[in-house]
C-alpha cells in the first residue's frame, strides 16, 4: 500500500509522559516526509500550542487543532477550516457548568480563557513561563466568563471541562448532551471537550484529504483516546497506541507500542519505512 498522509494525535500519542517528542519519533516522521508523505498533527490543543510541537518535527505540517474546530497550515494566516461554538450555546454551557461547580476553560486559536489557574490551565501557564515570546500561550484569568462572552465577539473553538469528581463530570456531560448544537468527546479521564456540532478530527481529516486529493485508503491515523476515534474511523489504516483506551484499541487495525516506547515511530516503520 502506498500511503500519502499520516495523521498523528499529540497527547498520549506523539508526546511521551514528559510531554516531549522522542528522537525516534522525530526521525521516523522526517523519513516519512522525505518519502513524500504528508504528516498532519491532529490535536485537541489550542493552535498556538500545537505549532510549538510542529516546529520540533521540522516539517511544514498542516495542523488540526481544537479537535477539528480550527485547521490551519503552519502559517496561521492560511486558515483551512474554522467552526466556532455559537454565542447562545456558549452561554447555555457556562450556565450548566457553573451550576455544577465545575472547572472549565475555553479558547480561540491564540487566547486561552479560564476562571482558575488549575488543571490544564496551570500546566499551560507553567509551561508558557519557560518559553520565549513567540512560543508563549496567552492565558487570561477572568472573573466572569458569562460577561466576557456577552461583551466580546469571541470565536470559541473548544471548551474543556475537568474535575476530580467524576460523578459531577458525568452528570454535566449528560445534561449538555441534550443540546443538539454541540459535539462532546473525551480526551482524558475525568474530562470532556465541547465543540460546535459536527466538529471532529475525522471530519477535519476528511476535508484535508479532499483538498489534497488523497483517498481514505492512503491515510494512516494514530491515536489513543475517544477524541481520536473519528479520524481512525476515516483512515484506511487505523493505529491505536499501546497506552490507549480499550475503545480505540478494539477498533484499530493495529495496536502499536506505548507513547513512552516510541509507538508512533514503530507504527511508521511498520507501514511506511519497512
Amino acid at each position: 500500500m502506498k500511503y500519502k498522509l499520516i495523521a498523528i494525535d499529540m497527547d498520549g500519542t506523539l508526546l511521551n509522559s514528559e510531554e516531549k517528542v522522542s528522537e525516534k519519533n522525530k526521525e521516523a516522521i522526517l523519513k516519512a516526509t522525505q518519502k513524500g508523505i504528508q504528516v498532519v498533527v491532529s490535536t485537541g490543543r489550542i493552535f498556538s500550542s500545537a505549532t510549538y510541537f510542529a516546529k520540533l518535527l521540522k516539517v511544514a505540517t498542516p495542523i488540526i487543532a481544537c479537535n477539528g474546530g480550527y485547521v490551519s497550515e503552519y502559517n496561521p494566516s492560511n486558515i483551512i477550516i474554522e467552526n466556532s461554538i455559537k454565542k447562545e450555546d456558549i452561554k447555555k454551557i457556562i450556565k450548566v457548568l457553573d451550576e455544577n461547580d465545575l472547572y472549565y476553560h475555553f479558547y480561540d486559536n491564540e487566547n486561552f480563557y479560564t476562571k482558575d489557574l488549575k488543571y490544564n490551565s496551570l500546566k499551560y501557564y507553567e509551561w508558557s513561563k519557560k518559553q520565549n515570546e513567540e512560543n508563549k500561550i496567552n492565558i487570561e484569568v477572568i472573573e466572569n466568563p458569562m460577561e466576557l462572552i456577552e461583551e466580546k465577539d469571541l470565536k470559541v473553538y473548544k471548551m474543556v471541562v475537568v474535575d476530580d469528581d467524576i460523578e459531577k463530570v458525568i452528570k454535566a456531560r449528560e445534561e449538555l448532551s441534550k443540546n443538539k448544537n454541540i459535539e462532546i468527546v473525551s480526551s482524558m479521564h475525568g474530562s470532556f471537550d465541547i465543540m460546535y456540532k459536527g466538529v471532529s478530527k475525522g471530519k477535519a481529516l476528511k476535508e484535508l484529504c479532499e483538498i489534497y486529493n488523497i483517498k481514505r485508503g492512503e491515510v494512516i491515523a494514530i491515536g489513543d483516546n475517544e477524541n481520536d476515534l473519528s479520524m481512525l474511523e476515516f483512515a484506511g489504516t487505523s493505529v491505536a497506541m499501546g497506552n490507549g483506551i480499550d475503545l480505540v484499541k478494539n477498533y484499530a487495525s493495529f495496536v502499536t507500542d506505548t507513547n513512552d516506547n516510541d509507538g508512533v515511530a514503530k507504527a511508521i516503520e511498520k507501514y511506511v519505512l519497512n
